[in-house]
């Protein structure tokens, strides 16, 4: 349930939105799906004037696998359905979100502070609290159904014992275990168990008959999700009052009437919080947000946007209220890894945006595998071995198997037997980046073998030094790449996203290994730092400083 950089919306031409039929969306769903090497099956729909619906197989064979029925792990995009929830409390007058979140906890509970500065609600809502970014696992009895342990209770005991390192409100940093005592607060609050209340003030308003956390409605038929290699993934499941932060399942047409509901296209008793929950939330942070759902820039304004994904399941959900239209991507396969729904996603807001190609099976090059070979660390204590062995490239980490990779045409080498990314991004000295993603973590792989490697100078460079290069660099018409000094490092944030580390790896020369991201000062004549260019996935953005 985590995000990756967003660099799609680099639009500032006006569009025209044109009504689509089902025909029409069948067709360039199918463009996107067919013969993907994860063998995906989607449900999507359009929303404008009408609704258009396809139901897609990567393999048309499996189309058996979702219908209009099939209730979809919609992960994340239930925080935007939790938002309203909390909306619908302020409009009651039970809440705002400038109160502290310690009048909400129970007696005994208090939540950390910084230099006296109090975690707000709306500190919540735009993942700027500060908090963890995940409950406490401890008692999860398998990572392949994470949340299943996690209660009120140990939500609540993980909320004593954190201590924040900087000023709430100040820092994007997303949050899935602020969520989960969110949903607790409302719950409290609102003196209902988390589902009732989400049924009886959203879904059953809202026409939703089909969406459930626990309790499944008859008539519904839960979808099987699976992994990117085509592998059958358990279920995620969430106890109750904690499940705001990704606990819904629903079907396309429970989908589509909350994204009308969200345009105004129909209207009920709980349309005023939903209108309440588009304002944008005003916090210290650069990133622009409403409650819960991410504003993403196009054209002269901000759409809205949130993605999900579980072990099994993604899912894609954008309305556009200038157009009115929203999008609505239904996923039965995990493609967190490989980047989500969202070129699919966006294409269908904006036409102007890329559809993305199918990710087909395909050969690697031997320069390729030779220039990858070799002994890596990825974590203290946990090496890892790449050997190519008759055209094919081996995995195997400390202590466990040795697994072949399969490779795709987007580039990316992937496990036979789990679900996994091995992506490569080349440097401009020729040599590789390579990052392992798994579980929603991206892990920078640092060479063993090679005295050329050059060293992390972070630690290095002085405060002094560090600021030289921080300032705002507009990559293209609103969209600017921020950088700034946190906690002694050297940090960038993007429009609409979240702030992330950059490592000096020479001079004037920083990476951001998790993304691919190479960034390269130029300076003036005066020894001033006066632009950069950032260099991602074969694409090249250059800004000056202002």
């Amino acid at each position: 349930m985590r995000r990756i950089l967003w660099f799609s919306a680099l639009l500032s031409v006006a569009s025209s939105v044109a009504a689509m039929t089902d025909a029409e969306l069948q067709a360039l769903v199918e463009r996107r799906i067919l013969g993907d090497r994860t063998g995906t099956c989607v449900a999507v729909a359009v929303i404008d004037k009408t609704v258009a619906r396809a139901y897609v197989c990567a393999d048309p064979k499996q189309l058996q696998r979702i219908s209009a029925q099939s209730a979809f792990e919609i992960g994340s995009v239930t925080k935007t359905m939790t938002a309203a929830l909390l909306a619908d409390l302020i409009e009651q007058g039970k809440a705002s979100l400038d109160d502290p979140i310690d009048d909400y906890l129970p007696p005994g509970y208090k939540a950390p502070d910084f230099e006296d500065r109090r975690i707000l609600l709306k500190h919540i809502v735009t993942h700027t609290s500060g908090l963890p970014v995940v409950p406490d696992f401890s008692r999860a009895k398998s990572m392949d159904d994470p949340y299943a342990q996690v209660d009120v209770a140990s939500v609540l005991n993980t909320l004593s014992a954190a201590k924040l390192t900087r000023d709430p409100g100040s820092q994007y940093e997303y949050s899935n275990y602020a969520m989960m005592l969110l949903s607790a607060i409302i719950a409290r609050r609102a003196g209902s168990d988390f589902e009732t209340l989400m049924r009886t003030r959203l879904f059953e308003p809202t026409g939703m008959h089909g969406a459930f956390i626990n309790k499944k409605p008859e008539g519904v038929r839960v979808a099987q999700g699976h992994t990117p290699n085509g592998k059958p993934a358990l279920a995620w499941n969430f106890q109750n009052d904690v499940s705001g932060v990704g606990g819904v399942k629903a079907t396309l047409d429970d989908m589509v009437r909350y994204l009308q509901a969200q345009l105004g296209q129909s209207r009920s008793a709980i349309t005023p919080a939903l209108q309440l929950s588009q304002q944008p939330v005003i916090t210290e942070s650069p990133v622009p947000m409403a409650m819960n759902w991410m504003l993403a820039p196009l054209d002269d304004r901000r759409v809205f946007v949130h993605e999900g994904g579980s072990g099994g399941f993604s899912a894609f959900a954008a309305f556009d209220p200038e157009t009115q239209r929203a999008v609505v991507v239904l996923s039965d396969t995990a493609l967190t890894s490989i980047g989500g729904l969202g070129t699919l996603g966006n294409h269908l807001l904006d036409a102007r945006l890329p559809l993305g190609e199918a990710r087909r099976s395909a050969k690697p090059d031997p320069v390729l595998l030779a220039s990858i070979a070799g002994d890596y660390t990825m974590l203290p204590g946990l090496d890892m071995r790449l050997t190519v062995e008759n055209g094919r490239l081996f995995v195997q980490a400390t202590g466990q198997g040795k697994y072949e990779m399969g490779y795709d045409s987007a580039g990316d080498f992937f496990p036979l037997e789990f679900d996994a990314v091995l992506r490569p991004t080349k440097r401009t000295d020729g040599g590789y980046l390579l990052v392992f993603l798994q579980s929603g973590a991206a892990y920078p792989l640092r060479r063993l073998d090679s005295a050329s490697e050059v060293k992390d100078q972070a630690s290095a460079l002085t405060p002094a030094q560090m600021a030289d290069y921080a300032g705002v660099y507009p990559l293209a018409p609103g969209f600017d790449l921020t950088l700034f000094v946190a906690n002694g490092a050297l940090m960038a944030q993007a429009t609409g996203q979240g702030a992330f580390v950059l490592s000096a790896a020479g001079k004037d020369r920083f990476v951001a290994d998790a993304f691919g991201i190479e960034i390269r000062f130029t300076r003036d004549d005066r020894g001033q730092v006066a632009a950069l260019e950032l260099l991602q996935g074969g694409q090249t953005l250059r800004g000056k400083k202002q």
